[in-house]
């Protein structure tokens, strides 16, 4: 039986939003916080009134991840209170000693390191955070320019780079970064990833797209029913 590839639909901005992915066959929804750039940002007030209408779908239909730019556990945990998501989306590097502290004081909560793939290092600084959480998210940001970008910059990135990490890793590994329904075929049969993420790839003028949400969904299911090569 082949793998089936999970898809998590990023920067949902309400209710509405949530059910039109949920109703695509998404399995995850992730709720962007403050940002130093990019799309899908929502205040926490709203991030809080999705949470608790996904809480209120009774079988839950998905996880729910909380994007955060925060580097501080202190401070992260704090938000998590206020955003209580099954999963933390870690969007940037943490001092050392912080995703410990994180998990401490969160240990019913997921994490997720997001990994900006700009070159080969992305491999070493992939490999060394995945022994402190529960996947790893590589994405196409990059800390090169005038203003952080941590994500929706709609580029891809090196793929192979991705797939030595997702063979490599000792967890879960999804895929970010310029995904769409044209593409996103290869880039399961390149990455071989546990999910993919996508933003931009199925909105149009910012607002998520019914076409493309069912169009990203069916490359999908037809990737994975395609043999990977080993």
């Amino acid at each position: 039986m082949c793998a089936r590839t999970r898809i998590k639909i990023c920067c949902i901005a309400s209710a509405d939003e949530a059910a039109l992915a949920l109703d695509a066959g998404a399995d995850a929804l992730g709720l962007v916080s403050a940002m130093p750039s990019g799309p899908g940002v929502i205040d926490e007030a709203a991030i809080a009134r999705v949470v608790a209408w996904l809480a209120a779908q009774m079988p839950a239909r998905a996880d729910s991840f909380l994007l955060t730019a925060l580097r501080d556990a202190a401070a992260v945990a704090a938000q998590h209170a206020r955003c209580p998501t099954h999963t933390l989306q870690l969007v940037d590097r943490l001092p050392a000693g912080e995703r410990a502290r994180l998990r401490q004081a969160l240990p019913g909560v997921r994490l997720v390191q997001v990994v900006h793939v700009e070159d080969e290092s992305a491999v070493a600084e992939a490999l060394a955070a995945a022994a402190d959480v529960d996947a790893l998210l590589l994405d196409s940001g990059s800390r090169r320019g005038a203003v952080v970008e941590l994500g929706g910059t709609g580029r891809t990135h090196d793929w192979s780079i991705s797939a030595r990490i997702r063979a490599a890793a000792p967890c879960p590994v999804w895929l970010a970064g310029g995904l769409n329904p044209q593409n996103v075929g290869e880039a399961i049969r390149t990455v071989r990833p546990y999910g993919i993420d996508l933003c931009n790839g199925v909105r149009t003028e910012g607002r998520l797209d019914a076409a493309k949400l069912q169009g990203l969904v069916r490359a999908v299911r037809m990737a994975d029913a395609q043999p990977h090569a080993v």
